[in-house]
Protein backbone atom coordinates (compact mmCIF):
# COMPACT_ATOMS: atom_id res chain seq x y z
CA UNK A 1 0.00 0.00 0.00
CA UNK A 2 1.67 3.52 -1.12
CA UNK A 3 1.75 5.90 1.75
CA UNK A 4 -0.93 8.19 -0.25
CA UNK A 5 -3.10 5.48 0.18
CA UNK A 6 -2.20 4.64 3.53
CA UNK A 7 -4.18 8.08 4.79
CA UNK A 8 -7.11 6.83 3.26
CA UNK A 9 -10.40 4.37 4.67
CA UNK A 10 -9.85 1.64 3.50
CA UNK A 11 -13.75 0.66 4.07
CA UNK A 12 -14.50 3.87 1.61
CA UNK A 13 -12.13 3.77 -0.42
CA UNK A 14 -13.74 -0.39 -1.69
CA UNK A 15 -16.21 1.47 -2.03
CA UNK A 16 -14.72 4.25 -4.16
CA UNK A 17 -15.05 6.75 -1.43
CA UNK A 18 -11.81 8.45 -0.54
CA UNK A 19 -11.84 9.88 3.17
CA UNK A 20 -8.81 10.31 5.53
CA UNK A 21 -8.23 7.65 7.55
CA UNK A 22 -8.08 8.26 11.34
CA UNK A 23 -7.02 5.24 12.80
CA UNK A 24 -5.56 1.17 12.18
CA UNK A 25 -6.78 -1.66 13.09
CA UNK A 26 -3.84 -3.96 14.52
CA UNK A 27 -5.63 -7.35 13.57
CA UNK A 28 -8.17 -6.56 10.91
CA UNK A 29 -4.85 -4.55 8.88
CA UNK A 30 -7.06 -2.08 7.85
CA UNK A 31 -7.41 1.79 7.95
CA UNK A 32 -10.80 3.56 9.40
CA UNK A 33 -12.45 7.38 9.07
CA UNK A 34 -13.94 8.43 12.06
CA UNK A 35 -17.57 6.90 10.74
CA UNK A 36 -15.97 3.60 10.08
CA UNK A 37 -13.89 3.55 13.45
CA UNK A 38 -16.88 3.77 15.49
CA UNK A 39 -19.24 0.60 14.61
CA UNK A 40 -16.20 -1.17 13.83
CA UNK A 41 -15.60 -0.75 17.74
CA UNK A 42 -19.09 -2.03 18.67
CA UNK A 43 -19.13 -5.16 16.67
CA UNK A 44 -19.49 -7.97 18.89
CA UNK A 45 -16.43 -9.66 16.64
CA UNK A 46 -14.21 -6.22 16.53
CA UNK A 47 -14.84 -4.88 19.71
CA UNK A 48 -11.88 -6.12 21.56
CA UNK A 49 -9.60 -5.44 18.61
CA UNK A 50 -6.20 -3.02 19.77
CA UNK A 51 -6.84 0.40 17.20
CA UNK A 52 -3.99 2.95 17.00
CA UNK A 53 -3.98 5.98 15.25
CA UNK A 54 -2.86 6.20 11.25
CA UNK A 55 -0.23 8.54 12.57
CA UNK A 56 1.46 6.43 15.19
CA UNK A 57 1.58 3.75 12.64
CA UNK A 58 3.21 5.34 10.06
CA UNK A 59 5.71 6.19 13.14
CA UNK A 60 6.53 2.92 13.06
CA UNK A 61 9.58 1.30 11.37
CA UNK A 62 8.90 -0.42 7.97
CA UNK A 63 9.32 -3.75 8.85
CA UNK A 64 6.89 -3.51 11.80
CA UNK A 65 4.31 -2.36 9.34
CA UNK A 66 4.59 -5.64 7.54
CA UNK A 67 4.34 -7.88 10.18
CA UNK A 68 1.35 -9.93 10.53
CA UNK A 69 -0.28 -11.03 14.00
CA UNK A 70 -1.61 -14.18 12.15
CA UNK A 71 -0.72 -17.36 12.13
CA UNK A 72 1.25 -18.22 8.66
CA UNK A 73 0.16 -21.39 8.68
CA UNK A 74 -3.51 -21.48 10.01
CA UNK A 75 -4.30 -17.52 9.21
CA UNK A 76 -5.84 -17.50 12.86
CA UNK A 77 -4.74 -14.62 15.18
CA UNK A 78 -1.45 -15.93 18.22
CA UNK A 79 -3.43 -16.66 21.49
CA UNK A 80 -0.28 -18.86 23.44
CA UNK A 81 3.26 -18.50 23.51
CA UNK A 82 5.48 -21.72 23.80
CA UNK A 83 8.08 -21.58 25.99
CA UNK A 84 10.07 -24.42 25.00
CA UNK A 85 9.98 -23.25 21.06
CA UNK A 86 9.83 -20.12 22.01
CA UNK A 87 7.47 -18.92 19.55
CA UNK A 88 3.80 -17.62 19.62
CA UNK A 89 1.06 -20.14 18.78
CA UNK A 90 -2.70 -20.19 17.37
CA UNK A 91 -5.07 -22.46 18.40
CA UNK A 92 -4.61 -25.01 15.56
CA UNK A 93 -0.57 -24.54 16.34
CA UNK A 94 -1.34 -26.09 20.03
CA UNK A 95 -2.76 -29.36 18.30
CA UNK A 96 -1.04 -29.73 15.26
CA UNK A 97 2.91 -29.03 16.25
CA UNK A 98 2.71 -28.40 20.14
CA UNK A 99 1.21 -31.38 21.40
CA UNK A 100 3.77 -32.37 23.79
CA UNK A 101 4.87 -28.73 24.81
CA UNK A 102 4.16 -28.46 27.96
CA UNK A 103 5.25 -24.88 28.40
CA UNK A 104 2.18 -22.87 26.67
CA UNK A 105 1.09 -19.88 27.86
CA UNK A 106 -1.11 -17.65 26.94
CA UNK A 107 0.04 -14.81 24.67
CA UNK A 108 -1.48 -11.43 26.89
CA UNK A 109 0.32 -13.04 29.73
CA UNK A 110 4.02 -13.37 27.69
CA UNK A 111 2.82 -9.76 26.34
CA UNK A 112 2.39 -7.48 29.82
CA UNK A 113 4.85 -4.47 29.85
CA UNK A 114 6.73 -5.76 27.37
CA UNK A 115 7.55 -2.15 26.84
CA UNK A 116 9.08 -1.64 30.29
CA UNK A 117 10.69 -5.23 30.31
CA UNK A 118 14.14 -5.67 31.26
CA UNK A 119 14.83 -7.19 27.84
CA UNK A 120 14.15 -3.58 26.29
CA UNK A 121 16.96 -2.41 28.71
CA UNK A 122 19.02 -5.28 28.19
CA UNK A 123 18.47 -4.65 24.43
CA UNK A 124 19.05 -1.19 24.08
CA UNK A 125 22.20 -1.79 26.13
CA UNK A 126 23.40 -4.35 23.59
CA UNK A 127 22.72 -2.08 20.56
CA UNK A 128 24.88 0.86 22.41
CA UNK A 129 27.65 -1.50 23.31
CA UNK A 130 27.36 -2.99 19.34
CA UNK A 131 27.54 0.63 18.21
CA UNK A 132 30.39 1.34 20.76
CA UNK A 133 32.58 -1.58 19.71
CA UNK A 134 32.25 -0.81 15.97
CA UNK A 135 33.00 3.31 16.26
CA UNK A 136 36.04 1.90 18.82
CA UNK A 137 37.12 -0.84 16.17
CA UNK A 138 36.47 1.35 13.01
CA UNK A 139 38.57 3.88 15.33
CA UNK A 140 41.14 1.31 15.88
CA UNK A 141 41.05 0.34 12.02
CA UNK A 142 41.60 3.36 10.14
CA UNK A 143 44.92 4.19 13.11
CA UNK A 144 46.10 1.10 12.04
CA UNK A 145 45.71 1.94 8.20
CA UNK A 146 47.60 5.51 9.62
CA UNK A 147 50.52 3.75 11.11
CA UNK A 148 50.56 1.63 8.55
CA UNK A 149 51.73 4.65 6.17
CA UNK A 150 53.90 5.83 8.54
CA UNK A 151 55.58 2.66 8.70
CA UNK A 152 55.72 2.08 5.00
CA UNK A 153 57.32 5.49 4.99
CA UNK A 154 59.82 5.02 7.09
CA UNK A 155 60.62 1.90 5.73
CA UNK A 156 61.50 3.45 2.38
CA UNK A 157 63.16 6.23 3.87
CA UNK A 158 65.55 3.38 5.47
CA UNK A 159 65.73 1.67 2.19
CA UNK A 160 66.70 4.55 0.06
CA UNK A 161 69.30 6.00 2.95
CA UNK A 162 70.69 2.53 2.49
CA UNK A 163 70.73 2.83 -1.59
CA UNK A 164 73.04 6.03 -1.60
CA UNK A 165 75.84 4.74 0.12
CA UNK A 166 75.83 2.21 -2.65
CA UNK A 167 76.21 1.93 -6.65
CA UNK A 168 74.42 0.73 -9.56
CA UNK A 169 74.51 -2.83 -8.34
CA UNK A 170 71.76 -2.06 -5.97
CA UNK A 171 69.27 -1.19 -8.14
CA UNK A 172 67.87 -4.58 -9.01
CA UNK A 173 67.82 -5.05 -5.05
CA UNK A 174 66.09 -1.72 -4.31
CA UNK A 175 63.66 -2.24 -6.82
CA UNK A 176 63.03 -6.15 -5.50
CA UNK A 177 62.29 -5.02 -1.97
CA UNK A 178 60.45 -1.77 -2.94
CA UNK A 179 57.92 -3.61 -4.81
CA UNK A 180 57.46 -5.83 -2.05
CA UNK A 181 56.91 -3.68 0.55
CA UNK A 182 54.27 -1.80 -1.73
CA UNK A 183 52.50 -5.41 -2.48
CA UNK A 184 52.32 -6.65 1.46
CA UNK A 185 51.63 -3.31 2.33
CA UNK A 186 49.02 -3.12 -0.22
CA UNK A 187 47.22 -6.06 0.78
CA UNK A 188 47.61 -5.41 4.53
CA UNK A 189 45.66 -1.95 3.57
CA UNK A 190 43.20 -3.34 1.05
CA UNK A 191 41.97 -6.33 4.19
CA UNK A 192 41.70 -3.37 6.71
CA UNK A 193 40.28 -0.85 4.47
CA UNK A 194 37.56 -3.98 3.39
CA UNK A 195 36.91 -4.55 6.99
CA UNK A 196 36.50 -0.82 8.33
CA UNK A 197 33.88 -0.66 4.90
CA UNK A 198 32.00 -3.49 6.32
CA UNK A 199 31.93 -2.40 9.80
CA UNK A 200 30.70 0.94 8.98
CA UNK A 201 28.58 -0.64 6.84
CA UNK A 202 27.21 -2.72 10.43
CA UNK A 203 27.40 0.36 12.05
CA UNK A 204 25.07 1.95 9.99
CA UNK A 205 22.66 -1.36 10.41
CA UNK A 206 22.83 -0.55 14.19
CA UNK A 207 22.26 3.11 13.67
CA UNK A 208 18.99 2.61 11.86
CA UNK A 209 17.72 0.03 14.54
CA UNK A 210 18.70 2.70 17.55
CA UNK A 211 16.52 4.97 15.73
CA UNK A 212 13.93 1.87 15.26
CA UNK A 213 14.04 0.87 18.44
CA UNK A 214 12.79 4.41 19.96
CA UNK A 215 10.63 4.77 17.74
CA UNK A 216 9.32 1.18 18.58
CA UNK A 217 9.12 2.07 21.97
CA UNK A 218 7.23 5.56 21.74
CA UNK A 219 4.36 3.73 19.24
CA UNK A 220 4.54 0.34 18.64
CA UNK A 221 1.57 -2.03 20.50
CA UNK A 222 3.12 -4.64 22.74
CA UNK A 223 2.90 -7.27 20.26
CA UNK A 224 4.43 -5.16 17.57
CA UNK A 225 7.26 -4.29 20.24
CA UNK A 226 7.93 -7.52 20.67
CA UNK A 227 7.90 -9.03 17.03
CA UNK A 228 10.32 -5.88 16.35
CA UNK A 229 12.33 -6.52 19.82
CA UNK A 230 13.08 -9.94 17.84
CA UNK A 231 13.94 -8.34 15.01
CA UNK A 232 16.12 -6.55 15.91
CA UNK A 233 17.80 -8.57 18.47
CA UNK A 234 18.57 -10.84 15.48
CA UNK A 235 20.47 -8.20 13.76
CA UNK A 236 22.50 -7.46 16.63
CA UNK A 237 22.92 -11.43 17.55
CA UNK A 238 24.58 -11.15 14.37
CA UNK A 239 26.85 -7.84 14.57
CA UNK A 240 27.98 -9.19 17.76
CA UNK A 241 28.92 -12.62 16.22
CA UNK A 242 30.13 -10.75 13.65
CA UNK A 243 32.49 -8.68 16.33
CA UNK A 244 33.07 -11.79 17.95
CA UNK A 245 34.39 -13.74 14.98
CA UNK A 246 36.89 -11.16 13.84
CA UNK A 247 38.51 -11.15 17.10
CA UNK A 248 38.35 -14.84 17.45
CA UNK A 249 40.40 -14.69 14.09
CA UNK A 250 42.63 -12.35 15.02
CA UNK A 251 41.75 -9.64 12.52
CA UNK A 252 42.24 -6.74 15.28
CA UNK A 253 45.83 -8.09 16.02
CA UNK A 254 48.44 -5.36 15.10
CA UNK A 255 50.43 -5.98 12.07
CA UNK A 256 53.36 -3.87 12.16
CA UNK A 257 55.31 -3.30 8.71
CA UNK A 258 59.23 -3.55 9.12
CA UNK A 259 61.44 -3.23 6.97
CA UNK A 260 64.52 -4.96 8.25
CA UNK A 261 68.17 -4.81 6.08
CA UNK A 262 70.62 -7.11 5.55
CA UNK A 263 73.51 -7.18 8.07
CA UNK A 264 75.80 -7.75 5.38
CA UNK A 265 75.48 -5.05 3.16
CA UNK A 266 78.27 -3.72 3.41
CA UNK A 267 79.72 -6.50 1.40
CA UNK A 268 77.00 -6.49 -1.04
CA UNK A 269 79.36 -6.89 -4.31
CA UNK A 270 80.50 -10.02 -2.73
CA UNK A 271 78.11 -11.75 -0.12
CA UNK A 272 74.68 -10.05 -0.18
CA UNK A 273 71.72 -11.46 -2.73
CA UNK A 274 68.96 -9.59 -1.59
CA UNK A 275 67.99 -6.13 0.05
CA UNK A 276 66.17 -7.90 3.00
CA UNK A 277 63.14 -8.54 4.02
CA UNK A 278 59.58 -7.20 4.51
CA UNK A 279 57.89 -8.48 7.77
CA UNK A 280 54.43 -8.04 9.17
CA UNK A 281 54.86 -8.75 12.74
CA UNK A 282 51.77 -9.68 14.24
CA UNK A 283 50.81 -8.43 18.28
CA UNK A 284 48.11 -8.75 20.50
CA UNK A 285 45.81 -6.44 20.27
CA UNK A 286 44.77 -3.23 22.47
CA UNK A 287 41.58 -2.92 21.36
CA UNK A 288 38.84 -3.49 24.42
CA UNK A 289 35.38 -4.34 23.64
CA UNK A 290 32.43 -3.97 25.80
CA UNK A 291 31.33 -7.56 26.96
CA UNK A 292 27.63 -8.64 25.09
CA UNK A 293 25.14 -11.20 26.34
CA UNK A 294 25.89 -14.38 25.18
CA UNK A 295 23.59 -17.17 26.51
CA UNK A 296 21.34 -15.22 28.13
CA UNK A 297 17.65 -16.48 29.58
CA UNK A 298 16.70 -13.09 28.76
CA UNK A 299 17.87 -13.34 24.87
CA UNK A 300 14.00 -13.42 22.60
CA UNK A 301 15.80 -15.40 19.89
CA UNK A 302 18.07 -18.11 20.08
CA UNK A 303 20.79 -17.17 18.32
CA UNK A 304 21.71 -20.13 15.41
CA UNK A 305 23.86 -19.93 13.01
CA UNK A 306 22.82 -20.43 8.90
CA UNK A 307 24.90 -23.37 7.92
CA UNK A 308 26.79 -21.13 5.40
CA UNK A 309 28.16 -19.32 8.73
CA UNK A 310 29.68 -22.00 10.38
CA UNK A 311 33.38 -22.62 9.91
CA UNK A 312 35.01 -25.06 11.38
CA UNK A 313 38.86 -24.89 12.57
CA UNK A 314 41.31 -27.42 14.14
CA UNK A 315 41.58 -26.37 18.18
CA UNK A 316 43.62 -29.40 19.24
CA UNK A 317 44.55 -32.74 18.73
CA UNK A 318 44.30 -35.61 21.20
CA UNK A 319 47.12 -37.15 22.12
CA UNK A 320 46.87 -41.54 22.81
CA UNK A 321 49.55 -43.36 24.88
CA UNK A 322 51.63 -45.94 22.93
CA UNK A 323 49.57 -48.68 25.06
CA UNK A 324 46.33 -47.89 24.51
CA UNK A 325 46.51 -46.52 20.83
CA UNK A 326 43.04 -47.44 18.79
CA UNK A 327 41.69 -47.16 15.50
CA UNK A 328 38.37 -47.68 16.87
CA UNK A 329 36.90 -44.22 17.78
CA UNK A 330 33.01 -43.72 17.51
CA UNK A 331 32.14 -40.56 19.57
CA UNK A 332 33.97 -37.97 20.91
CA UNK A 333 32.25 -35.74 23.81
CA UNK A 334 33.26 -32.11 24.80
CA UNK A 335 32.40 -31.30 28.35
CA UNK A 336 31.70 -28.24 29.89
CA UNK A 337 34.78 -27.77 31.49
CA UNK A 338 36.86 -28.17 28.08
CA UNK A 339 37.60 -31.67 28.68
CA UNK A 340 37.18 -34.30 26.00
CA UNK A 341 35.60 -38.20 26.17
CA UNK A 342 36.37 -40.69 24.10
CA UNK A 343 34.41 -43.71 23.51
CA UNK A 344 36.99 -46.75 22.29
CA UNK A 345 35.02 -49.27 21.23
CA UNK A 346 37.94 -51.98 20.21
CA UNK A 347 38.46 -51.88 24.28
CA UNK A 348 35.01 -51.33 24.86
CA UNK A 349 36.12 -48.46 27.05
CA UNK A 350 35.72 -44.94 28.24
CA UNK A 351 38.92 -42.51 28.00
CA UNK A 352 39.18 -38.92 29.93
CA UNK A 353 41.93 -36.52 28.08
CA UNK A 354 42.57 -32.73 28.99
CA UNK A 355 41.70 -30.06 27.14
CA UNK A 356 44.50 -29.88 25.78
CA UNK A 357 44.43 -33.33 24.42
CA UNK A 358 46.39 -35.06 26.86
CA UNK A 359 45.32 -38.50 28.32
CA UNK A 360 44.24 -38.48 31.99
CA UNK A 361 43.00 -41.85 32.43
CA UNK A 362 40.61 -44.58 31.94
CA UNK A 363 37.20 -43.66 33.27
CA UNK A 364 35.64 -47.26 32.74
CA UNK A 365 35.26 -50.62 30.70
CA UNK A 366 31.93 -52.29 29.64
CA UNK A 367 31.18 -55.82 29.63
CA UNK A 368 29.56 -55.43 25.89
CA UNK A 369 29.90 -53.39 23.00
CA UNK A 370 29.53 -49.71 23.15
CA UNK A 371 28.45 -47.95 20.33
CA UNK A 372 27.48 -44.10 21.07
CA UNK A 373 28.33 -41.50 23.73
CA UNK A 374 26.96 -37.65 24.78
CA UNK A 375 26.93 -35.45 27.73
CA UNK A 376 24.24 -35.59 29.53
CA UNK A 377 24.57 -33.34 32.86
CA UNK A 378 26.96 -32.96 35.94
CA UNK A 379 29.50 -34.60 34.97
CA UNK A 380 27.28 -37.15 33.82
CA UNK A 381 27.40 -39.60 30.22
CA UNK A 382 25.22 -41.76 28.72
CA UNK A 383 27.02 -44.32 26.59
CA UNK A 384 24.62 -47.33 24.40
CA UNK A 385 25.85 -50.49 24.66
CA UNK A 386 24.20 -52.02 21.37
CA UNK A 387 23.11 -55.68 21.31
CA UNK A 388 22.47 -55.42 25.20
CA UNK A 389 19.33 -53.27 24.68
CA UNK A 390 21.00 -50.70 27.46
CA UNK A 391 22.31 -47.42 27.63
CA UNK A 392 24.50 -46.97 30.72
CA UNK A 393 24.99 -43.68 32.59
CA UNK A 394 28.54 -42.65 33.99
CA UNK A 395 29.54 -40.73 36.19
CA UNK A 396 32.28 -39.44 35.07
CA UNK A 397 34.22 -38.61 38.34
CA UNK A 398 33.28 -41.84 39.92
CA UNK A 399 34.10 -43.94 37.11
CA UNK A 400 31.57 -46.19 37.93
CA UNK A 401 28.01 -46.65 36.25
CA UNK A 402 24.89 -44.86 37.49
CA UNK A 403 22.19 -46.61 36.28
CA UNK A 404 21.25 -48.74 33.08
CA UNK A 405 18.35 -47.87 30.97
CA UNK A 406 16.54 -50.81 29.16
CA UNK A 407 14.57 -50.21 25.77
CA UNK A 408 13.57 -52.89 24.05
CA UNK A 409 15.30 -51.91 20.59
CA UNK A 410 19.46 -52.33 19.63
CA UNK A 411 20.73 -48.85 20.97
CA UNK A 412 22.51 -47.39 18.43
CA UNK A 413 23.02 -43.63 18.92
CA UNK A 414 22.01 -41.31 21.85
CA UNK A 415 21.51 -37.31 22.33
CA UNK A 416 20.44 -35.23 25.15
CA UNK A 417 19.31 -31.46 26.25
CA UNK A 418 20.02 -32.62 30.24
CA UNK A 419 16.19 -33.24 30.53
CA UNK A 420 15.46 -35.90 27.82
CA UNK A 421 17.86 -39.05 26.20
CA UNK A 422 17.29 -39.72 22.68
CA UNK A 423 18.23 -43.21 21.95
CA UNK A 424 18.26 -44.10 18.32
CA UNK A 425 17.71 -47.21 16.22
CA UNK A 426 17.06 -48.49 12.92
CA UNK A 427 13.76 -49.85 13.93
CA UNK A 428 12.74 -47.21 15.81
CA UNK A 429 13.78 -44.38 18.22
CA UNK A 430 13.28 -43.62 22.36
CA UNK A 431 12.94 -40.81 24.06
CA UNK A 432 13.53 -40.85 27.91
CA UNK A 433 12.69 -38.28 30.18
CA UNK A 434 15.32 -38.52 32.75
CA UNK A 435 13.09 -36.96 35.87
CA UNK A 436 10.56 -39.69 35.93
CA UNK A 437 12.23 -42.59 33.41
CA UNK A 438 9.55 -42.70 31.35
CA UNK A 439 9.68 -44.00 27.80
CA UNK A 440 7.98 -42.38 24.61
CA UNK A 441 8.68 -44.46 21.22
CA UNK A 442 9.25 -42.82 18.01
CA UNK A 443 7.80 -44.50 15.66
CA UNK A 444 8.73 -43.91 12.23
CA UNK A 445 12.13 -42.12 13.39
CA UNK A 446 14.82 -44.59 12.13
CA UNK A 447 18.39 -43.85 12.54
CA UNK A 448 21.92 -44.92 13.37
CA UNK A 449 23.12 -41.75 14.67
CA UNK A 450 20.93 -39.17 16.41
CA UNK A 451 21.33 -35.60 17.44
CA UNK A 452 19.36 -33.43 20.11
CA UNK A 453 18.64 -29.46 19.01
Amino acid sequence: MASTEQHICTTCHDDGISNRAVSWCTECKVFFCGDCEKPHSKSRLSKNHKNMSAEDYHRLPTFMQEISIQCRDHKKKFEFYCSFHGCPCCVQCTTDKHQKCQEMKPLSDVLKQVKSSASVQLLEKDLNNVKGNLDNTISYLKTSISTSNIQKSKAVEEIKKMRKSIDDFLTKLEHEILDDLESKHSKLKSKMVILVQQMEQRASKINQMQRELTKMTLYATELQMYIGLIEIEKVTSQAMKYIDDLEREDHFSERKLEVKISSGLQSILQDVKSFGDININTTPSTLHMKAGRKDQAQHLVKNIPGIEQVKPSLLRTVTFPKDIKSSYIWACVALPDGKFVILDISKYQLLLFSNDGIFIRKVISFSASSVDACFVRNYTVAVTLGTQHQTALVDLEKGSIIQYIKISNYCNGVASNGQMLVISCVNESTIVNLNDMSHTILKGVKASRISFF
